[in-house]
């Protein structure tokens, strides 16, 4: 591979079963370190009265597989393994919030929040008490680099897999403590890697679904945890009612499947949820526009990676997981934000909004108030 050996020195990777951290592992053992495998489960079924919306010979998600897999990929390398479990601190601190945000009707992203606690959180804790290091690795498709004596969160080199949007709520002294071997690499050259070095997963599915939790039929999923509460689904224009719903908190602004809204003459978008009437608005296709863009948007909760905000305010914002990127500026309130931004389709509470510079990631905060 032509990597420069170093010292022995201790890393904990977080090991998945997955081809991502398989090749990590790989790519950290060529480099010389003393890489030691962690497997995490974060999420019990029958503890968490997983029991409605699984997906029948669901094979995204199955932690006892995973951790087999995981195995065979660590004595094939040659690094030890072990199991633990933060299935707790996951509850509070990641899926509690999730449960919170959607019965206030707000849609939250439990990744952001679990590499925040737990990935980055208590896996750090769990390494340095057991292992005796800070130091540890991620399969993510992130890159950092040093600049001026920090360091800074970068994009990945394969665009369509970049997960900085997911670790814009880390502190410096996290983002310090890690490293993430692929960032450099395509999905396709991890898998080329994978498969030339005779990993036993090299062409396993991609998990897919919630973070440690796996793939669901969502809104029913939600009702392990919230009772569902039927009420009207009302066209915003024309104060129609066109059908019912189950709960305001299974639907997403902006969504526009599973709606049961049949024999319309246009396709609707959900566009308004009103909590205390329990109603859900839709428009069609003519207004979506009109209802659905937006400019601006407060936010809360920001975080800055590195401390502070850089001094350009000009920026370019992402709303989603491989969403565009939009050109924008912000402007600090506080302890809040106020962005602006090219008139974008979709932005819904809860969400985050995630900021870079060039491919710089800057950090990240919780959408409110959105001005259409």
């Amino acid at each position: 591979m032509g990597l420069k050996k170093l010292n022995k020195q201790r890393i904990v990777l977080g090991i998945s079963g997955g081809v991502d951290s398989a090749v990590s592992a790989y790519l950290l053992k060529e480099k010389g370190y003393d890489v030691i495998g962690l497997f995490m489960q974060n999420w019990d079924t029958y503890l968490n009265h997983d029991f409605h919306g699984q997906i029948a010979n669901n094979k995204s998600c199955n932690v006892n597989r995973d951790y087999r897999d995981a195995q065979k990929v660590a004595k094939l390398i040659g690094i030890k393994i072990y199991r633990t479990q933060f299935i707790d601190a996951y509850w509070k601190n990641v899926f509690q919030y999730v449960i919170d945000e959607y019965q206030k009707g707000n849609t939250p992203n439990p990744d952001i929040l679990c590499n925040k606690y737990i990935k980055f959180g208590e896996f750090i804790k769990y390494s340095q008490k057991h292992f005796k290091t800070k130091n540890i690795a991620m399969g993510h498709y992130a890159s950092t680099k040093i600049i001026t004596g920090k360091k800074y969160l970068i994009m990945a080199k394969d665009q369509n897999k970049d997960q900085t949007y997911f670790l814009c709520w880390l502190k410096q002294n996290q983002l310090d403590a890690c490293q993430f071997p692929i960032g450099n690499l395509t999905k396709d050259e991890v898998r080329k890697l994978a498969k030339k070095i005779h990993l036993p997963n090299w062409n396993k599915k991609d998990s897919t679904g919630i973070c440690f939790i796996g793939e669901r039929k969502f809104a029913k999923f939600l009702t392990n945890y919230i009772k569902p509460k039927p009420g009207k689904i009302i066209d915003i224009v024309t104060n129609h009612v066109l059908g019912q719903h189950n709960g305001y908190m299974f639907y997403t602004i902006g969504q526009n499947k599973n709606l049961g809204l049949g024999g319309q003459k246009s396709k609707y978008y959900v566009c308004k949820k009103d909590v205390k009437q329990n109603i859900i608005y839709v428009v069609d296709q003519k207004h979506h526009d009109q209802f659905l863009k937006s400019n601006q948007c407060r936010l809360i909760q920001f975080n800055w990676i590195n401390g502070k905000a850089p001094r350009q305010h000009n920026v370019f914002i992402r709303f989603r997981h491989r969403g565009e990127l939009v050109k924008g500026s912000f402007v600090k309130k506080g302890n809040e934000m106020i962005i602006k931004y090219a008139p974008t389709t979709g932005v819904a509470d809860g969400q985050f909004a995630v900021i870079y510079q060039k491919n710089v990631c800057l950090g990240g905060g919780i959408i409110r108030s959105i001005k259409q």
